[in-house]
């Protein structure tokens, strides 16, 4: 019989809680949880076995599944995944993460180093020559600091495109399609209301 425990950090003692968000980090960044050893040099434990003591009490308590056989043998629970939204159809005029928006939330996975606010999910072949196609689901990062030829999710009044950012200046911004069937989009800021949602940090695609 499956157990059911009730996810909560409140449960954790301060070291618990540090542990915890090391290996959730490392799991991020690099794909794999840590060994006890990293654990432990990490936090100057004088062995593994200390390590293993937090290890334990965080799988008591529902934060962690320990597998054996394996130095890397840490998952984290389903409940203690966080979870990001895709974006489907953006409604005219709404904040691109309301809820109407919203079609479903997927696991974080590790794409980046930078964390991941949103998926989006692609409509079109505008980016086809950079190897985005219609239904990718787009990582993006809504903090990065907006750069020329990134892939930008720019919002045009009301529409929501990605484009790669060729020009950004007080008058004039150009956002270039990767596809050779489309002309470049040049907008006056000035003139047009224009606001960036994000940068593209990287791309699931269902093979299925």
């Amino acid at each position: 019989m499956n157990t059911v425990y009730n996810y909560s950090m409140n449960d954790l003692t301060s070291r618990q809680k540090e542990i915890f968000d090391f290996i959730k980090s490392k799991i991020s960044k690099e794909g794999y949880p840590p060994t006890r050893m990293e654990i432990s040099n990490f936090f100057g434990f004088k062995s593994p076995n200390a390590a293993e003591d937090h290890l334990k009490a965080l799988k008591k308590k529902g934060f962690i599944e320990i597998l054996s056989g394996t130095s890397r043998g840490i998952s984290l629970c389903a409940n203690t995944i966080d979870q990001i939204p895709v974006i489907g159809l953006v409604s005219a005029g709404s904040p691109i993460l309301a809820e109407e928006n919203v079609e479903k939330k997927i696991p974080a996975l590790p794409i980046s180093s930078h964390g991941v606010d949103y998926y989006l999910k692609v409509k079109g072949d505008s980016m086809i020559d950079v190897g985005i196609f219609e239904n990718d689901l787009i990582a993006v990062n809504k903090d990065l600091k907006i750069k020329k030829n990134a892939i930008v999710i720019a919002r045009l009044d009301d529409d929501v495109t990605v484009k790669t950012l060729k020009e950004l200046s007080d008058d004039k911004i150009v956002l270039k399609a990767e596809n050779k069937n489309y002309k470049d989009i040049v907008i006056d800021p000035n003139k047009v209301s224009l606001n960036f949602e994000g940068t593209c940090i990287g791309l699931i695609r269902n093979m299925s």
